[in-house]
């Protein structure tokens, strides 16, 4: 099946979280996963989305390919969305391997980029006459790829495909996508994922997963708040020399007031996740509380100035990304989630 919505919103605002000054020119976008309909799917007017792959060589040189299709322009690898890509990432994957005949498992995501878009494009695309298209715009979500050592030679498909050409960062055709790759590696070392080897410690997150009459309860982060200020979230905290159930227990009452029954408490999702390359891994344990005592009140309004209940089928904006996701999970009897991780 295609993207979830879910999904692409989670992609959409954790890039938003990183580039809070596009907001305007991703308004259509954003007005198109507020209609709620397949924003994936081409014949979505007035603009859909579409995905593309940033290869990038050791040399730090980006990938581009000349188009039959647009008259010779040099652009990386990309095109729609199909119904079989589980995922935007794979939607890239696909098109990259198709376009250029490097398999997916040549193309390694680097701690720099991970599995989320580095750069949303927008672009204007003209009526296709010959193929009923009236005039439309593309989202275009761009992933980045390290270029294994050990890749093949490129194979392009030469229906689609005349020439490929490998542009230094300063080059690169799109202008938004040349800006971010030049204020990213700028020591030109671009390390694979799964390159550092050894074990690391993982934190441990607990989150308080509260549904009645398919409302969930979730909290408005303080503007002034270290993590996620002025997003909605689960009440939540990390785990210190206790059980994740104990420390649910003692955080659910700091930060609400609840008093809750460790025995009355329930794993039902788990995400693992890398937030950014710099940060550890991190485990984030949700448990349902079958029941409850007391009414959510704000013990700690230095962190948490309001608390509400939301339908788990239309969560507020913005949500947490990683919570917006379990929640999908948890109402799809989904048991898990991998963010961040490169496949």
């Amino acid at each position: 099946m295609p993207p979830t919505l879910s999904h692409v919103r989670t992609l959409v605002a954790s890039y938003l979280n990183r580039h809070p000054g596009e907001r305007d020119a991703l308004a259509g976008l954003l007005a198109a996963l507020d209609a709620g309909g397949d924003p994936t799917d081409r014949s979505a007017l007035p603009g859909h989305v579409t995905c593309s792959a940033v290869v990038i060589d050791r040399n730090r040189q980006v990938l581009h390919l000349r188009h039959r299709a647009t008259g010779g322009l040099l652009l990386i690898p990309g095109g729609h969305v199909e119904a079989d890509d589980a995922t935007l990432l794979a939607a890239a994957l696909r098109q990259a391997e198709e376009e250029t005949g490097v398999p997916a498992s040549a193309l390694v995501l680097t701690p720099g980029f991970r599995d989320g878009p580095l750069d949303i494009d927008v672009r204007d695309v003209a009526p296709g006459p010959a193929k009923g298209e009236p005039a439309h715009r593309h989202h275009d979500f761009r992933f980045v790829f390290h270029l294994a050592d050990d890749a093949p030679e490129l194979a392009l498909r030469d229906e689609e495909v005349t020439d490929a050409v490998w542009l230094p960062f300063d080059e690169v055709s799109s202008p938004t996508l040349r800006d971010k790759l030049a204020a990213s590696a700028r020591d030109g070392v671009i390390v694979p994922v799964n390159a550092p080897p050894g074990t690391v410690p993982n934190v441990v997150g607990v989150h308080l997963y509260l549904e009645q009459e398919g409302r969930v309860l979730m909290g408005l982060r303080h503007p002034d708040s270290a993590y996620a200020g002025g997003s909605w979230h689960v009440p939540a905290g990390h785990c210190e020399a206790e059980a994740a159930t104990v420390c649910l227990v003692r955080e659910a009452y700091e930060e609400t007031g609840l008093v809750i029954d460790p025995a009355d408490v329930e794993l039902v999702h788990t995400v693992h996740m890398v937030d950014r390359p710099d940060d550890p891994p991190r485990v984030q344990l949700f448990f349902r509380a079958r029941r409850w005592e007391g009414t959510p009140k704000l013990r700690e309004p230095d962190k948490c100035i309001a608390w509400q209940w939301w339908s788990a089928k239309d969560l507020p904006e913005p949500t947490v990304p990683y919570a917006r996701e379990a929640i999908e999970g948890i109402r799809t009897e989904r048991a898990y989630t991998e963010l961040g991780w490169g496949r």
